[in-house]
């Protein structure tokens, strides 16, 4: 069998070693990380080789030279070399072809990968988006901070009731109309009345 694999090894061009080298272990990477995302692995984990290589400064970007991508890269870019040597295309059209394939499986696998962190959402509340909202007392407001009501607020795209104070120099009374303008406390809404 090493014979076999010995005598298939030297009758291949150095161009196509190179291309077989850069296969292996690129192919086995991108197997691993398939194998890790699909079973629950932090798909998050990747590693930016170059900060300045993010379409968008936000962390929340497409970044296209991470490790994960790069893997990518390398895995077409070898079996479509590859490809193109078992085609008998010369030399220019090989290193084209390679490179053109490897960049657009960057682009897709960033561009996956946004769009896939995009759908994450998590369900915990921020009351800072709260404010600036409009809604309606559910339960009194005492005046002046001296206590709490209830208000219902749309937040994140939901309705919710929440605890809420006023500095109001009267009660804020069942029904009425408010808009938060601050959070006190990190969870207890600053409302006011709207006249």
């Amino acid at each position: 069998m090493f014979s076999d694999f010995s005598g298939w090894w030297e009758g291949l061009s150095t161009l196509a070693r190179i291309y077989w080298i850069v296969a292996f272990p690129s192919t086995l990477l991108f197997v691993i990380q398939l194998v890790i995302t699909f079973i629950g692995g932090d798909a998050d984990s990747d590693i930016d080789a170059d900060h300045d290589g993010s379409l968008d400064s936000d962390s929340g970007g497409l970044h296209i030279f991470t490790f994960k991508n790069l893997v990518a890269f390398f895995t077409l870019f070898a079996w479509s070399g590859l490809a193109c040597i078992e085609g008998g295309y010369s030399l220019t059209i090989i290193l084209i072809v390679s490179i053109v394939t490897g960049a657009i499986m960057m682009i897709i696998m960033a561009s996956l990968f946004y769009y896939i962190s995009k759908f994450t959402y998590s369900g915990t509340m921020d009351f800072k988006n709260a404010i600036g909202e409009s809604g309606s007392v559910y339960l009194s407001i005492p005046e002046k901070k001296t206590g709490t009501g209830k208000v219902q607020v749309k937040v994140q795209g939901q309705l919710r009731t929440l605890d809420a104070m006023t500095e109001d120099s009267e009660i804020i009374k069942t029904g009425s109309l408010i808009e938060v303008a601050d959070i006190v406390n990190e969870n207890i809404l600053l409302v006011k009345r709207l006249r």
